[in-house]
């Protein structure tokens, strides 16, 4: 076995742990119970998903371009520990306050692994000279985060019958701490570009603004990460009404949500074929997403499920090789930074979708939501066929299988 796979195999066991235990949080399914058996509010509730949102998008890009100024390991151990601070005052101190300074550390904690891990995944991965092995990598860590939030659904149910919330609470913060103890584990090669009359992140973050601004196939990118990413993910919260209303009892909610994650985890596994997609490919496997997400969601039956798993898997699929495609166009020093920009972009369309939704749910029904939110990715399909056909861009939307190897970190 030659080094460059010992060395890669040793970060992709790291990275699978990590975004395992990161997402097995048992609080997960029933937080919103814990602030209702608290005496919260409807309204209340709502107030803190929108505090929760906010933290994030406040800090998202600060926190990468603190990855950039120093350790990207650093942050990736900070962050699990912010996150079980807050689900700590949830599980020791259940009240309004405590929940709103949790989800402030929740929404921190998001902020300071997103972007530092990509770009230390990458990074890495291109120290080794494996950087073409960065969409199958980034793809089985979010299958393994899935499955990280499928064992917390499954777990959550018996240990609450157990111990109550506190059991649960205890559980999820055990959880984030171990995520912490394996980010030590993380390899780290990369050395922030020194700046002697402006030290710290400043200059970092400005780097990555610059390249974003000034380099335009690396703004096309964040663009289309914010696209393909922030929709489905923002419907991923309304399923279970979706499933709700094809007439199932409630106990089988449950089973058709599992055809779902199924559908997501077969999208991250995908990945490696997926990178031989060319732009044409691509634009196809958006549209053909969004016609069996609409579809499948007007059905109003059970069985649309199965065509909603495979728009989920088509969508997740997507997801990775638009991040892919961003990190083989940043050439600067600010990766985490641009990555973070990414993410940014992300959480404020997903605020948009939330607003459409809500807005076209409540006049036309759950179904009809789904079908109208499908209409972006058929917008964006039909971007890339016609800039395609006219000769604008270039035919693959993912890395080329063999990149140079990166000498600047």
């Amino acid at each position: 076995m030659t080094l460059t796979s010992t060395g890669v195999r040793r970060l992709a066991a790291t990275l699978y742990a990590y975004a395992f235990l990161t997402d097995l949080v048992l609080l997960y399914p029933v937080y919103a119970l814990l602030f209702a058996d608290t005496g919260l509010s409807v309204r209340q509730i709502s107030s803190l998903f929108v505090i929760w949102a906010l933290a994030g998008i406040v800090l998202e890009v600060p926190s990468g371009a603190w990855a950039d100024a120093t350790s990207r390991r650093r942050l990736l151990c900070l962050a699990p520990l912010c996150t079980a601070a807050g689900f700590a005052l949830w599980t020791f101190t259940p009240s309004y306050p405590a929940f709103a300074v949790g989800f402030v550390l929740w929404g921190a904690g998001g902020a300071l692994a997103s972007g530092a891990l990509e770009a230390l995944v990458f990074d890495e991965l291109d120290h080794l000279g494996a950087a073409d092995r960065y969409a199958r990598t980034i793809g089985r860590a979010r299958t393994a985060g899935t499955v990280g939030v499928l064992g917390s659904i499954l777990l959550a149910g018996p240990v609450l019958g157990l111990g109550g919330y506190l059991a649960v609470g205890a559980a999820s913060v055990a959880a984030c701490l171990l995520a912490a103890a394996v980010a030590a584990r993380f390899p780290e090669h990369h050395r922030p570009a020194a700046d002697a009359e402006e030290p710290g992140w400043w200059p970092g973050l400005r780097a990555g603004i610059v390249e974003v601004r000034g380099d335009r196939a690396v703004r096309a990118a964040v663009l289309l990460v914010a696209a393909v990413t922030a929709v489905w993910g923002a419907l991923d919260e309304y399923t279970p009404l979706l499933a709700r209303d094809t007439g199932v009892a409630l106990t089988t909610v449950p089973l058709l949500l599992l055809l779902v994650t199924v559908g997501q985890i077969a999208g991250g596994l995908l990945a490696p074929a997926g990178q031989r997609l060319r732009t044409p490919g691509y634009a196809l496997l958006l549209a053909g997403s969004a016609l069996a997400l609409a579809g499948g969601a007007l059905l109003r039956r059970p069985a649309g499920f199965l065509l909603v798993a495979v728009a989920f898997c088509g969508l997740q699929l997507a997801s990775v090789l638009a991040d892919a495609r961003l990190q083989a166009r940043i050439n600067g020093p600010g990766r985490a930074t641009v990555t973070s920009l990414a993410g940014m972009a992300t959480d404020l369309t997903i605020i948009v979708v939330y607003a459409g939704f809500g807005l076209v749910a409540t006049v036309a029904g759950n179904g009809v939501a789904f079908a109208v939110a499908a209409v972006p990715y058929l917008l964006v399909a039909a971007t890339l066929a016609t800039r395609v056909a006219g000769g604008r861009t270039r035919p693959e939307p993912v890395p080329d299988p063999t990149p140079p190897v990166r000498t600047d970190g």
